[in-house]
């Protein structure tokens, strides 16, 4: 089947068509059967170099069965050739089968909500528990106890602290004296050696 298509020259980010007469089969910008105009969609919508058409061709090829693409075919009833009209889709909009089930379900949920909610509302008000006098002077020792334990633990905190410095120091003095002890060892061992 032949189409009367666009075919994408130019660079990047500088598009340049050229209106083809193709198989539909063969590649977008590849084998052609003959070049029957161009577009440069980067000139003005008013400029006359913008879409340039061989009617002529273009008629003859139509005639022989050629369709041209929704793109052509709108330049072409531009230009008086043929009619193009505007496709009409109105599912296209539509959301689709999962987004509909989503939608489903967030109204169940919000409609539980709702139940759950006015359901809260009118149930009657828990009735208070009496207050038991014998469970807060409980409350109140354990509340005593715990504060002279906060007490102790601080105080506990501060001797340990005084410790840890002393017991760093003693580790610092331990090095010094091992070079000292391996002075001492080869002291000996030169001694013997002048001798010999």
């Amino acid at each position: 089947m032949l189409k009367i298509r666009l075919a994408r020259g130019g660079a990047k980010k500088r598009p340049y068509y050229s209106i083809v007469v193709a198989d539909s089969h063969s590649p977008r910008d590849g084998r052609f059967i003959e070049k029957v105009g161009s577009y440069n969609p980067l000139l003005k919508k008013d400029d006359p170099q913008r879409v340039v058409l061989k009617v002529e061709r273009i008629q003859e090829w139509m005639s022989k069965g050629a369709q041209p693409t929704d793109r052509v075919a709108r330049e072409l009833s531009l230009q008086g050739v043929g009619q193009w009209q505007a496709g009409n889709n109105p599912n296209k909009g539509l959301p689709g089968a999962k987004a509909k089930e989503r939608a489903e379900e967030r109204t169940q949920r919000e409609a539980d909500r709702a139940a759950a909610a006015e359901e809260a509302r009118n149930a009657p008000a828990p009735e208070p528990e009496p207050v038991a006098e014998e469970p807060a002077p409980a409350a109140e020792e354990a509340v005593a106890e715990a504060a002279p334990a906060a007490e102790e633990a601080p105080a506990e905190a501060a001797p340990a602290a005084a410790e840890e410095p002393v017991a760093e120091a003693a580790p610092a003095e331990a090095p010094a004296a091992e070079p000292a002890a391996e002075a001492a060892a080869e002291a000996p061992a030169e001694a013997g050696e002048e001798q010999a």
